[in-house]
């Protein structure tokens, strides 16, 4: 059914029709020997012949035959060819009669040499990527532990700034506490020599007082006027001292100057951070503090 001779004489031509596609190709009088070769099929059945020749060459064939990976479709066909269209090895069948039969494909032996350069490449790449990332890896931890050891050193200097604080509030505080010490102390001297005063006053008043009293008491007019003599000038004098004494100015007690605004420094020290420092701030709160 594959050969219908349209021509009486069949040695000199004929129709033929194609098993797989089924397109009729006229002969001419050559026969089937004018048709077109196909290596790949010539190859296939070069490829066969030798395996039919090489069963009776003994078991080496046969253990070679086995580690060749067999087509999954044709189990008697061995992968020597790669489908370029689907990416995958196949048979010389599958590409004749099979699946890839209208897919490009290209010897195995050539894609394996190219995927394997290829494979070689992206391996160098891949480890040298490696080592960019471990030197990476290496710069990160020199960081971790570079940072560590600044941190460490930053808090040390922050806490040796803030003990300078300290020891310049407590100096500061001393100088101001002495200050007001040294002003109670005169206070207190003043109103102890003043209280000493009048005390000496008010004795003498008490004893003149005394006097003028026994005074008093003589009956006789003599005696009166001899214990009398010159106590009614000095007790009036007396009195009259009495009422122009020395006394501390109003408000003498008080101690409302030494009130300390610590205001603008707190406003300062709330805003100390990190950085440079505002100096124009600093300078306003030392100036405000030394105003007080």
């Amino acid at each position: 059914d594959l050969y219908d001779s349209r021509n009486p004489y069949r040695f000199s031509g004929g129709v033929f029709r194609c098993p797989t596609c089924r397109f009729e190709v006229v002969l001419d009088r050559h026969g089937v020997h004018g048709l077109q070769r196909n290596l790949l099929v010539e190859n296939i059945i070069d490829i066969y012949k030798q395996q039919q020749e090489g069963k009776g060459e003994g078991e080496p064939l046969k253990a070679q035959e086995a580690k060749e990976p067999r087509c999954p479709e044709h189990e008697d066909e061995r992968i020597n060819i790669y489908c370029v269209s689907c990416q995958r090895p196949t048979c010389s069948m599958c590409k004749v009669f099979g699946q890839h039969k209208d897919c490009e494909v290209a010897p195995l032996a050539t894609v394996y040499q190219s995927q394997k350069a290829e494979l070689s490449n992206a391996i160098d790449t891949l480890v040298a990527s490696n080592s960019r990332l471990q030197a990476l890896l290496n710069q990160m931890e020199d960081a971790g532990r570079a940072v560590q050891e600044n941190a460490q050193r930053a808090k040390q200097g922050l806490a040796e700034r803030f003990d300078l604080l300290y020891a310049v509030l407590e100096e500061r505080k001393a100088v101001l506490l002495e200050k007001l010490g040294r002003e109670q102390d005169d206070k207190v001297a003043a109103l102890r020599a003043l209280a000493q005063r009048y005390g000496e006053r008010l004795q003498a008043s008490s004893e003149l007082t005394d006097t003028a009293v026994r005074a008093l008491e003589q009956n006789g007019a003599a005696e009166f006027l001899l214990a009398s003599k010159g106590l009614i000038g000095r007790t009036r004098d007396a009195a009259k001292a009495s009422l122009g004494e020395e006394r501390p100015e109003p408000g003498f007690e008080k101690m409302d100057h030494f009130t300390l605004n610590t205001e603008p420094v707190e406003a300062v020290l709330a805003k100390m951070d990190f950085g440079t420092r505002d100096d124009e701030e600093y300078e306003d709160a030392e100036d405000a503090e030394e105003e007080e």
